[in-house]
């Protein structure tokens, strides 16, 4: 069985895990390995789940009081997540180094942030945070295959946390929240005719074209949320017509995809679309929420100054959005540049590698504010600070068009 040796640098880490074949479906290998190097560390329990692993720092108990009298408790938990899986191969493995840089396939996305995730789960032995890390399968694939779905179906208890970060690629910044995302087809119908003589028959192909031309003149919506912009998007994805050659097509279907605000339901993206394509026929195919950034949950906003970076939108669908449906608020922050992702050339910076996994453990081993307070309370002479606050505040939501602006009334 392949091993990893979690005592390594993070950029050595990196390398042996990108060399483990691991494409969507096959991660067997990967998840073998990732399990026996945590199987046995004393501060961890390791769980399988199909070939996702998860390995959590058990709770304390009051076991003794601390100096001052009071119980060692953390009062947070964390969920670091990373999913093992790529993409297939495109003549990009092994793994080759030119010393600034890590290439090869999943260096980016995301076996680089896997690594410092296993270095984080090796090696923070003490946290001052609960922590749950979560290495799991087929996230590049279907949604109904992949490992967080799996796990929050068979063992939701082990996703329990107050905060979720994930892995992804945002070089080494916090992008918070994500976009939903919709998918249907619009159907233009015609009537069939023989294509020496077209004009008996009426080519749904070319009624299409004012759908295309709806879709290019469509102006979407800006969306402001907690301070970050999300663009939203409509875009034509693919156009079928046609059943021979020389037949006039009487259907003609648009596939177009949809990204939108994470402030919006599905329902209200639906209908925005049906509203948009009144006269056609609109079958909807896939819809998936987004996730609202959550800037104003004190777990976030912890870590956001704790990393000493300014939160930037994510536009696009991360597994961010599957923690909000769980409750949890959830951001992404990893190594790499998320262009690269997918792409035959994709590489991680070794300084990235290195800038997370200290900026993390820092985070990670750093008093809580809960704890600073609790701490302040049992020295004589000390005033004890404002707690902080661990609720969430509603964001505020702000769509923006050209000429056109709308600001909503209140917490939204």
């Amino acid at each position: 069985m392949t091993s990893l040796d979690l005592t390594a640098d993070v950029a050595t880490l990196t390398r042996d895990l990108v060399d483990i074949p691991s494409e969507s479906g096959d991660e067997t290998r990967i998840a073998d390995a990732v399990e026996a190097a945590l199987q046995g560390r004393a501060h961890l329990v390791v769980e399988r789940v199909g070939n996702s692993v998860v390995a959590r720092t058990a709770p304390r108990t009051p076991a003794g009081p601390r100096a001052g009298g009071t119980p060692a408790d953390r009062p947070e938990r964390v969920v670091v997540a990373g999913h093992l899986d790529t993409v297939p191969a495109a003549g990009n493995l092994p793994s080759t180094t030119d010393q600034d840089r890590i290439h090869g396939l999943g260096a980016c996305d995301m076996k680089g942030g896997v690594a410092v995730a296993l270095r984080l789960a090796a090696t923070v032995t003490a946290p001052v945070r609960d922590i749950t890390y979560v290495f799991y399968e087929c996230e590049e694939v279907e949604g109904d295959r992949n490992g967080l779905r799996r796990i929050a179906a068979e063992r939701p208890d082990l996703l329990e946390a107050d905060l979720a970060i994930l892995m992804e690629p945002s070089d080494a910044g916090v992008e918070a929240g994500c976009q939903g995302v919709l998918t249907a087809d619009i159907t233009v119908r015609g009537e069939r005719a023989h294509t020496a003589r077209p004009w008996k028959g009426a080519n749904a192909a070319h009624r299409a074209a004012r759908v295309l031309q709806r879709l290019a003149d469509h102006t979407a919506e800006r969306v402001v949320i907690d301070g970050l912009e999300y663009r939203e998007s409509l875009s034509a994805v693919a156009v079928r017509a046609g059943v021979a050659g020389n037949v006039v097509p009487d259907e003609c279907v648009v596939t177009v995809n949809h990204r939108f605000a994470p402030s919006r339901s599905p329902e209200e993206a639906e209908a925005s679309i049906r509203s948009l394509f009144p006269e056609y026929d609109v079958h909807v195919t896939e819809v998936v929420p987004g996730a609202l950034p959550g800037l104003g949950r004190e777990a976030v906003a912890s870590l956001v100054r704790a990393l000493a970076v300014t939160p930037r939108p994510k536009l696009g669908w991360t597994d961010v959005a599957r923690f909000a449906g769980l409750g949890t608020p959830a951001v992404n922050y990893g190594p790499g540049d998320p262009a690269l992702a997918h792409t035959a050339g994709e590489y991680v910076p070794v300084a990235q590698l290195r800038e997370c996994e200290i900026r993390l453990r820092d985070w990670l081993t750093a008093p809580t504010s809960a704890q600073l307070f609790d701490d302040r309370t049992q020295r004589p002479g000390t005033r004890a600070a404002p707690a902080a606050s661990t609720g969430a505040t509603a964001p505020a939501v702000r769509r923006d068009r050209p000429g056109r602006s709308r600001r909503a009334a209140g917490p939204v």
